[in-house]
């Protein structure tokens, strides 16, 4: 049995316009996916008996490297790439990230997990992603990179390189994209020191939270 109150339980009213006696997708955060049907419906709360035999749907074989966006982009970029199956997120300084956005309350762990659980939401998954958080971008690129690229495929989304973003990768692979405005030269530099491989996608310049979607829709078929 499942007791569902507050944001959940009026999501059953006015999103799925549920009654007593329907079925609705339910799922254990970081288990199985299934089915609950509601036995009691009030003002405040519904019961619901609950059938959880599904495994949520496959992650991305990914490891999403991104500077900072900006706090109210943030939110948005966050529920899409957990939406997408992003499970590996490292959040990076760079040249063009405020100090400003470090202090977003967004950051800390309740916001965090809220907009996450928001994207599995939205994409009927229930693994939560784990994410990591760099503010200092030389240490990281030096020390720590190279051991999570591996074996994979590195790439680092930056306009004007000569290399198109690859399509159809389905395989391990490590994403780097900057912040508004794009890495500066040395930070390119560094990350291909790294091993990271510098790719674009087209003369047209995107935002942070279009670029995460295309790029990640590009790489792997099951986003599309």
């Amino acid at each position: 049995r499942a007791l569902l109150t507050g944001r959940r339980r009026v999501h059953l009213e006015t999103v799925l316009k549920a009654a007593e006696g329907d079925l609705i997708p339910v799922g254990q955060v970081n288990g199985n996916m299934g089915t609950g049907e509601i036995i009691r419906l009030t003002d405040h709360e519904a019961e619901l008996a609950v059938t959880l035999d599904s495994p949520p749907p496959q992650a991305l074989p990914l490891t999403l490297v991104m500077a900072m966006p900006r706090p109210k982009m943030f939110r948005r970029v966050l529920q899409t790439a957990t939406a997408l199956g992003v499970k590996d997120l490292w959040l990076l300084n760079a040249w063009k990230v405020e100090k400003s956005f470090w202090q977003t309350p967004w950051l800390e762990e309740p916001a965090l997990i809220e907009n996450m659980v928001l994207g599995l939401e939205q994409a009927m998954d229930t693994v939560m992603p784990q994410v990591h958080i760099r503010q200092r971008f030389k240490p990281f690129v030096e020390d720590e990179l190279p051991g999570l690229i591996g074996d994979r495929r590195a790439l680092v989304a930056h306009p004007g390189t000569s290399t198109p973003c690859p399509t159809h990768l389905n395989a391990p692979t490590l994403l780097c994209i900057g912040p508004e405005g794009g890495f500066i030269p040395y930070e390119v530099e560094k990350l291909e020191e790294a091993g990271c491989q510098a790719v674009h996608l087209g003369q047209r310049i995107l935002r942070v939270e279009t670029a995460v979607p295309v790029l990640i829709s590009r790489l792997f078929d099951g986003c599309l």
